[in-house]
C-alpha cells in the first residue's frame, strides 16, 4: 500500500512503539490521527513530525472516548487503523490486583475490538484499506508472571485471525504484528531485570515500526518478531509440552523477579 496522503488512525500514539510508528509513517507522507491520553506527549510528537497531522485526546476505555475517535474519522476519512495501545503488569497471578487485571483486559482487548467494529463501515468505503493490530509473542505463548497479559493478547490474536477471514472478500487487509520484548516505558524495573536474568533479547520501538511498515508494503498477514521467539511460537503450537517444560524450569527466576 502506498501511504502518501492516506489517512491513518494510530491509537496508542503516545507510547514508545506508537511514536516510532508515527515517525516512520510521517516519512512516507501519511496523514495521521494520533490518539492517546497524554496530551503533552501527543503535542510533542506532533511537533516533531513534518506532515499535517492531528491529535485526539481520548480514553478508549470509555464509550465517550471511542465516540470522539470515530467522529474524527468520519470527518477526516480513514484508510488505515493501527492499534498500538497496550498496558502491562508483571506479577504472579494470585498476587495481582483485580483492577489491574480488568485494566489490561479493557485496554489490550475490549477497547480495540469495540473501536474496530465502529471503524469497519468507514474502511469499507475505501478502495484499499488496512487494519493492523499490534499484539505480542505472549499472544501465542503463555508465560508465567504474565498470565492476565497473555490472556488479553491471546484474545487480540484470535480476534484478528477471525476478522481476517471474515473480511477476506473485501478490500480491507487485516494483519497482526507480534513483537517480542521491546524497550518501552511499559517495562517496569522488574521486567527489565527479568529479561536480563533470562538473557532475553530486547528490540527497540524503531524495529517494531520497521516490521509494521513491511506489513503495509507487502502481503503478509502476520509477523512474529525475533529469533528464537518466532520459532518458539511454532513449536508451542505443535509441541506445547516442550515449551511448557522449558518455561517451568525458569519458574524460580520468574518468581524471584515478580516479587521485586
Amino acid at each position: 500500500m502506498q501511504l502518501k496522503n492516506k489517512r491513518a488512525l494510530l491509537v496508542g500514539a503516545s507510547g514508545g512503539i506508537g511514536q516510532a510508528i508515527a515517525t516512520e509513517m510521517d516519512k512516507h507522507s501519511a496523514r495521521l490521527l494520533l490518539v492517546g491520553r497524554n496530551e503533552a506527549k501527543l503535542q510533542q510528537l506532533q511537533e516533531s513530525l513534518n506532515g499535517d497531522h492531528q491529535i485526539i485526546i481520548a480514553d478508549l476505555n470509555t464509550g465517550e472516548g471511542r465516540a470522539a475517535v470515530v467522529n474524527a474519522c468520519q470527518r477526516e476519512g480513514l484508510d488505515i487503523y493501527i492499534s498500538a495501545i497496550g498496558v502491562l503488569d508483571f506479577n504472579l497471578y494470585e498476587n495481582q490486583d483485580s483492577d489491574r487485571i480488568e485494566q489490561m483486559m479493557a485496554t489490550n482487548l475490549v477497547s480495540p475490538v469495540l473501536l474496530c467494529q465502529q471503524l469497519i463501515p468507514l474502511l469499507l468505503k475505501q478502495p484499499q484499506a488496512a487494519i493492523i493490530n499490534i499484539g505480542s509473542i505472549f499472544g501465542s505463548i503463555g508465560h508465567p508472571g504474565f498470565t492476565a497479559y497473555c490472556a488479553s493478547k491471546f484474545g487480540l490474536r484470535g480476534f484478528t485471525e477471525a476478522l481476517q477471514r471474515e473480511l477476506a472478500d473485501t478490500k480491507i487487509k487485516v494483519a497482526y504484528l507480534a513483537p517480542r520484548a521491546t524497550r518501552t516505558d511499559l517495562n517496569s524495573s522488574a521486567v527489565t531485570a527479568l529479561n536480563e536474568a533470562l538473557g532475553n533479547a530486547v528490540d527497540s520501538p524503531q524495529q517494531v515500526a520497521g516490521e509494521l511498515m513491511k506489513i503495509l508494503a507487502g502481503n503478509r498477514k502476520q509477523r512474529y518478531m525475533g529469533w528464537p521467539e518466532n520459532l518458539f511460537v511454532r513449536i508451542n503450537s505443535i509441541f506445547p509440552g516442550l515449551v511448557h517444560n522449558a518455561l517451568v524450569k525458569k519458574l524460580p527466576i520468574i518468581r524471584q523477579h515478580a516479587a521485586l
